[in-house]
């Protein structure tokens, strides 16, 4: 999966971006789960400002980000999620 996603890649930020459109494209949103012990809805996947992929959580009107590589998937996993699997092995090897 890494490598059809990184086919065209040269550099870190290509291949960062790269990952996070797979997962754009892959990834079934919204979906719920529990961070620190708060129910929150997950309704999108993006960059931050310093180029890491982060899902956008709301929960009560309020927003946060979530580094991807920390946010813990439900059980069961939403459709897709095997694309935020293979992006916490690419996170872990570059």
């Amino acid at each position: 999966m890494i490598d059809e996603a990184l086919v065209d890649c040269y550099t870190d930020s290509e291949m960062v971006t790269a990952m996070m459109t797979a997962i754009q494209d892959h990834l079934d949103l919204p979906f719920t789960t529990k961070v620190l012990g708060l129910t929150v809805n997950v309704v999108a996947v993006d960059l931050n400002e310093a180029g890491d992929v982060v899902a956008l959580c709301t929960s009560n009107r309020k927003r946060q980000r979530i580094p991807l590589v920390d946010l813990p998937i439900p059980d069961p996993p939403p459709g897709g999620a095997q694309w935020v699997a293979a992006f916490r092995r690419f996170a872990r090897n570059r």
